[in-house]
């Protein structure tokens, strides 16, 4: 077993509480984002500009949350994500509709390590509240209007000139009302990885999008995902087993209001954490109603945009046998620079290597990063 601590914080506008999630966080985002390229990215003028011709109804916010993190060159162009490093997750998600109402779930499956483990509401441009991804982003969420939005990797590593995708969700929530105006929103803005999103809203309308590298939606059939697309070929189909999790999708027949119970079992549930692969919650999300629920094995926390409270929860994560829990007290920021598509990739193949294997790997680019860093006169905020 090991334990996960999720909060659930409100702040209509970013200030002291975002600043206090800064502070926690951009060590290890920092370390992330230049031990995996980030540098040699756009500068932050074209982040900006990329930012303002894409999402102007968001530039305001992301002019103070800059501010707020100080306005480093680096800074400004980690928040903008504007053809950001690559990164992956795995995921399963579901929209239905029915007599017993409207419901969009997902399962979140990545490391323990990999996760903020922060639901935000916020008012921004309107109210929103979701599970946060590179400190303002979503990786899933809803606002006033019922809208409500999930992702999923979309499989391939491959990335072209684009926004990563957590900050197109936001937008999606921040400024559309309807699956339609999201669908055109989707349409226009970039990503700049393949991902799946489901989307549902009050009205019962769903539709689930292939979002493809450099620009691109394509409207899938049914309302659920995975993470393949219909072109091209996953990285690691075996390891995530997509093709499984997909099909028993397709043959859920359960009315929406137990949309949920399916995912909270094999062949949805994950409890590969030692691999990178475990979820680490489901989400429901009730467009009908403004609510959603975190769910785990033993418990769940119920929140609605008109009712919602700040808290926390330790939760405690199911496990396979034979996987050793990182050490008590142990964060995240290490892993940032664990290279996870390699580990994906080592474990697919039958030659997996213990997570220490890895984390030994990535202290050595620690250090090297780090000497290169003062030898530049800089001071690397890099936590081991």
């Amino acid at each position: 077993m090991t334990t996960m601590t999720f909060d659930a914080v409100s702040e209509h506008r970013p200030g002291p509480k975002w600043h206090a999630r800064w502070q926690r966080s951009w060590p290890a985002y920092e370390a992330w984002f230049i031990a995996r390229g980030g540098e040699s990215g756009p500068d932050a003028r074209a982040c900006r500009a990329a930012m303002q011709r894409h999402m102007p109804e968001l530039i305001s916010t992301y002019d103070q949350l800059v501010a707020i993190a100080g306005g480093s060159n680096r800074a400004a162009r980690f928040l903008s994500t504007w053809c950001p490093p690559t990164y992956l997750g795995g995921c399963s998600l579901a929209a239905r509709a029915d007599d017993s109402g409207v419901r969009l779930v997902r399962n979140y499956d990545l490391s323990p390590d990999l996760n903020e483990g922060l639901l935000l509401r916020s008012e921004w441009v309107r109210p929103v509240m979701g599970m946060v991804e590179f400190l303002w982003g979503l990786s899933d969420g809803i606002n006033d209007a019922g809208l409500s939005i999930a992702l999923a990797y979309g499989g391939r590593s491959e990335a072209a000139e684009g926004f990563g995708i957590t900050t197109i969700l936001r937008y999606v929530l921040e400024t559309c009302t309807t699956v339609a105006e999201s669908l055109a929103a989707l349409r226009r803005i970039p990503s700049h990885m393949a991902y799946n999103i489901v989307l549902a809203d009050r009205t019962g309308a769903s539709a689930s999008v292939e979002m493809r590298p450099g620009g691109g939606a394509v409207v899938m059939p049914d309302a659920l995902a995975t993470n393949h697309q219909r072109e091209g070929t996953p990285d690691r189909p075996a390891f995530t087993r997509t093709y499984e999790r997909h099909a028993h999708l397709t043959g859920l027949e359960t009315p929406a209001a137990e949309l949920h119970k399916s995912f909270t079992s094999a062949p949805l549930h994950q409890d590969r954490f030692g691999e990178g692969f475990g979820t680490l919650f489901t989400a429901e999300y009730d467009p009908e109603a403004g609510a959603m629920r975190l769910i785990w094995p033993d418990e769940q926390w119920a929140q609605s945009l008109d009712a919602f409270e700040e808290g926390n929860r330790l939760v405690t994560l199911a496990t396979r046998a034979g996987w050793t829990p990182p050490e008590a007290g142990s964060d995240w920021t290490m892993a940032a620079y664990v290279d996870w598509v390699q580990v994906g990739r080592d474990y697919a193949a039958g030659r997996g290597q213990p997570m220490e294997t890895y984390v030994s790997a990535a202290r050595q680019t620690e250090n090297t990063t780090t000497a290169v860093l003062q030898g530049r006169g800089e001071r690397a905020i890099l936590r081991g």
